[in-house]
Formats: C-alpha cells, sequence, structure tokens
C-alpha cells in the first residue's frame, strides 16, 4: 500500500518538488511508513488529497519549526560500511578504520551521504564491479555530494567527472573533491552534452543516482556514453519502478549484471553488450 501511494506522489505533476522517503519499519508485520515535506500550503494540500485515496494508511500533519535540520540530522548520523568503501563525516573523523577506503562527505544542501539506501547500493555494487574490472573514465550523473565519483577516483579511475543540475550540489561536490585530495570534478550541466563530459567519453562506467522517470528518459544518452562492454549502475528508483526502468535499458541493448534491493530502492548494474 505504501509503495503504491508513493507511486501516486511520484506521478502528481503538483507534488513534483515534494521531498518524501519510504521506509519498511516492521518486515515482519509489513509496517511501512512515508515521510513527506511539502514547502507550500498548496503542496501540502494536495498531498493529504493524494494520501486519503488509501484507506490503510494512517496520515499525521506536523508543522515543523524553524531550525537547521540538515546539522541536526547530521550530526547524528553514524558513519556508513558500504563494501570497502567507509563514508563518514567530520563528526565521525576520528572513526576511520585502516583497510578501507575512507570517504569525508559533507552534505551540505546536496544529496548523498552514503546513508540513504541508493547511495549505499550504488557503492555495493561497485565495490562488487571492482573485484572484478578496473574503470579507467567514470561518469557520475546527478553526482549530488560527489561521494560515487569520489569513490571512483579513489579506486583507481584516471577521469572520473560529475554532472549535476543544482549549482549547489557542484559546488559541495567539488568541495568534497578537495576534502578528499580527490582529482574527479564537477560540472553544472542538465543532461550529457556539455563539453568536458564529452570531451572523456566514452566511458566504462556510468553512475545515475537519480529517479526513474529521468533515468529513462537519459538512457539512450547514457548508451552512447558508454563503450560497448560498460557498466551502468542505476538507482534512485522505489523497486516498484525497476521493471519500468530496465526495459528501457533493455531495449537499449543492455542486460541486468545484478539487482540490489535495499528498503524500498532498487539498485541496478547493467552492461551495455
Amino acid at each position: 500500500m505504501a509503495e503504491t501511494a508513493a507511486e501516486a506522489i511520484d506521478d502528481d505533476i503538483l507534488l513534483e518538488g515534494v521531498t518524501y522517503s519510504i521506509l519498511e519499519e516492521d518486515e515482519d508485520h509489513d509496517v511501512w511508513r512515508i515521510d513527506a515535506f511539502p514547502t507550500t500550503e498548496e503542496e501540502d494540500t494536495r498531498l493529504q488529497e493524494v494520501l486519503k485515496n488509501y484507506s490503510e494508511l494512517t496520515v499525521n500533519a506536523d508543522r515543523l519549526a524553524d531550525a537547521d535540520w540538515l546539522s541536526m540530522a547530521l550530526s547524528g548520523l553514524p558513519p556508513v560500511r558500504a563494501g570497502r568503501f567507509f563514508v563518514y563525516g567530520i563528526h565521525d573523523r576520528g572513526k576511520k578504520p585502516s583497510g578501507t577506503v575512507n570517504l569525508r562527505i559533507e552534505a551540505g544542501a546536496a544529496f548523498g551521504t552514503g546513508h540513504h539506501g541508493t547511495t549505499v547500493g550504488c557503492l555495493q555494487a561497485y565495490d562488487e564491479l571492482l573485484k572484478k574490472y578496473r574503470f579507467e573514465r567514470v561518469l557520475d550523473v546527478g553526482a549530488g555530494t560527489g561521494v560515487l565519483a569520489i569513490a571512483a577516483s579513489k579506486t583507481g579511475t584516471t577521469y572520473a567527472v560529475g554532472t549535476d543540475i543544482d549549482p549547489i550540489s557542484v559546488r559541495i561536490s567539488n568541495e568534497n573533491a578537495k576534502l578528499n585530495t580527490s582529482h574527479a570534478r564537477f560540472v553544472w550541466a542538465n543532461g550529457l552534452n556539455h563539453k568536458d563530459v564529452r570531451k572523456d567519453a566514452p566511458y566504462d562506467l556510468v553512475f545515475a543516482n537519480i529517479l526513474a522517470r529521468p533515468l529513462v528518459s537519459l538512457s539512450q544518452s547514457i548508451k552512447t556514453s558508454l563503450k560497448p562492454g560498460g557498466f551502468v549502475i542505476l538507482s534512485g528508483l522505489l523497486r516498484t519502478q525497476e521493471r519500468f526502468v530496465k526495459g528501457a535499458y533493455m531495449s537499449k541493448g543492455f542486460r541486468v549484471v545484478r539487482r540490489i534491493h535495499r528498503d524500498a530502492w532498487c539498485t541496478l548494474v547493467m552492461k551495455r553488450d
């Protein structure tokens, strides 16, 4: 029921700007929770109208007081381990283990601290690929904090470039690259036609941790940017959207190599034949 309601939020044009999360609170009893954060009265009204269509959901609404919620949330987040990668913030800089690829990521206003199921899924998928392959050229579409391109640059990638449509995210990802003494670079771009993206193509691997519909709309561009035999790691999609995204890429000549499910989220590893 919660996943169906989340799909309805995704499909509603009036709720395109609403941030929400969905998670499984109790697997044994199939209890799910949606946390949504409308920023206007209109979004709040529309969100409640959509959710009222699902009688099994209990809807509670609270007004949040003004506060630096991001700083408060990050201060309570533990570091994350995903395969060989250890992602931490400044508040956990004393906890770095030995024998791991340590990535200090400060989120600021960008997405991608490493805690979300999609980011962890991408890092886990990449860690598994690294056991068999090396990737000289890596592209990160929708880089957010830059964690994925930085992870690539710290594990042997010579050319790691990331893009984002949000200039604030680009600034934050470049700052994170400096914090990690990484050569990854990030550019403000909508799509894959930026000159700094084209000049390093074709890529051995593309990360795209965005949303289901943009993943589908970019499927041909991602194929063109990949060399034959290259891999793409796709995430930002719910399990219920897996077939939709997978079908778009299979129709372009990709095949599924691996899929990872974390909470309600799916990460797909696909190979261009």
